[in-house]
């Protein structure tokens, strides 16, 4: 049995905002999201453009780019307290670079994201990045999506 999840999907005012809606059915988000959890989750997924993406990502990163997706967990136990930000040109842009479709790439970087908030880091070391990326494309799997680091 998949955990509870408390989702909040948000949209900021984007371009081309139909797109991104359309790839992000709540119902199927939540799916990814409860698929990758290890426990109960509260869980807001925030779809931003690039200003509010590169705003973010200076703030807490201090890097001054926009990026695909930053994860800001609040708690892990007794359940998941997180915030997923993703920035719609980015991903957008990175879906066609890679030649998929934009739904199954934000597939990924929510589950990526979710991962994330439970502890899960690629930083640490090649073993750790290893062992993130073989759980992610095992949970990617189990959602009917391929690979999505080939």
């Amino acid at each position: 049995m998949l955990p509870p999840l408390a989702l909040s999907l948000q949209f900021a005012k984007l371009e081309h905002a139909a797109s991104h809606r359309s790839a992000l059915p709540r119902h199927q988000v939540a799916r990814w999201i409860r698929h990758a959890l290890e426990a109960d989750g509260e869980i807001t997924v925030r779809i931003v453009d690039l200003d509010e993406g590169r705003s973010l990502n200076h703030a807490f990163r201090h890097k001054d780019y926009a990026t695909n997706v930053l994860t800001f967990d609040y708690a892990k136990k007794p359940s998941i307290l997180a915030d997923l930000v993703l920035c719609a040109p980015i991903v957008e842009r990175e879906a066609q670079e890679q030649g998929k479709t934009l739904g199954a790439h934000y597939a990924h970087l929510v589950v990526h994201g979710v991962l994330h908030a439970q502890g899960w880091d690629h930083e640490t070391s090649k073993k750790d990045a290893d062992a993130m990326e073989k759980h992610e494309i095992a949970i990617l799997a189990k959602l009917g999506f391929a690979n999505p680091y080939q």
